[in-house]
């Protein structure tokens, strides 16, 4: 086992979470590409880059315990409809101008799985962590109230994403193995979508001339490049340190989404953010005391 080297852990926190964080630049160039189309392909690439990189990344006995524990199979087909699901979400979000709730929905992640944590795993809030949760509440609630329904992009993105977390906790395979063998498993999926539509952009055999198809045949180094480099980086940092890195990545989407592709942050959202933005600042507080005190 390698000696923990943080400076290394932070240069590939920091590459993981900046590669999230520009995501919407590679899906704004497939713009013309409906989203289900392009997740089609984000899983089909993925599922062959990843069986590619397994060959090179050794991760020896993932098949062996996986025939072993067939169950994990099942978990590991729901956490990749999860994944899916928030997938769609987010493409269909950055292309339809919706970049700012994409945003709002990764910033209240974090606080969706604490919540998580205490109803389905027993685990009990602190002081801190509940003003926390309960700042996060009180933005979409100020959201529902100023716009009269449900941040629904933002929800679908935290809910998906967090409980897609929660069941990989409960299946303990490895991260690349597990996104392979969940990405393979929705290839089926993927290739029926491609046969039952004849018409989508990539089943013309002209396509593959174009610079869409390049784009859509990169989704799989650039879904599985940011995997890899948080899996080494988590090898380096406390996971704690890693929770500060991940506010990088919503923090670009929204700086892009205001000054790239004019969206509007209105003062109702603004004041949403902030209520988040203060949960956030409290419940790292409260894990950056906490792992003082336990130091």
């Amino acid at each position: 086992m390698h000696a923990a080297n943080p400076r290394r852990g932070y240069i590939l926190g920091l590459t993981a979470y900046i590669i999230w964080g520009l995501f919407p630049l590679y899906f704004k160039a497939l713009q013309a590409v409906p989203a289900v189309e392009i997740i089609v392909h984000r899983v089909l690439w993925s599922a062959l880059f990843g069986a590619l990189l397994l060959l090179v990344w050794k991760h020896p006995g993932w098949w062996r315990e996986l025939r072993e524990n067939p169950g994990r199979l099942a978990t590991l087909a729901l956490s990749g409809a999860l994944i899916a699901g928030n997938w769609l979400t987010y493409v269909w979000a950055v292309n339809n101008g919706r970049m700012l709730e994409a945003s709002l929905g990764y910033y209240i992640n974090p606080l969706v799985n604490v919540l998580l944590g205490m109803l389905l795993l027993g685990e009990r809030l602190r002081r801190l962590q509940w003003l926390a949760v309960g700042l996060a509440g009180l933005g979409v609630a100020q959201q529902v109230w100023q716009v009269g329904s449900l941040p629904w992009v933002s929800l679908t993105l935290a809910l998906s994403f967090g409980f897609y977390g929660l069941i990989r906790k409960r299946a303990p395979v490895a991260a690349l193995p597990g996104l392979v063998v969940e990405t393979w498993m929705l290839v089926p999926l993927a290739l029926g979508w491609l046969l039952l539509n004849p018409q989508a952009n990539s089943a013309q055999a002209s396509f593959y001339s174009s610079s869409e198809a390049l784009w859509l045949i990169a989704a799989g180094p650039v879904t599985l490049v940011p995997l890899v480099c948080f899996n080494a980086a988590a090898r380096h940092l406390p996971y704690t340190t890693l929770g500060f890195l991940q506010y990088l990545a919503p923090t670009l989407v929204l700086l892009q989404a205001v000054w790239l592709f004019g969206e509007h942050l209105s003062s109702s959202t603004l004041v949403a953010f902030i209520f988040i933005w203060t949960g956030l600042a409290l419940y790292s507080l409260e894990s950056w005391l906490r792992l003082r005190k336990n130091n």
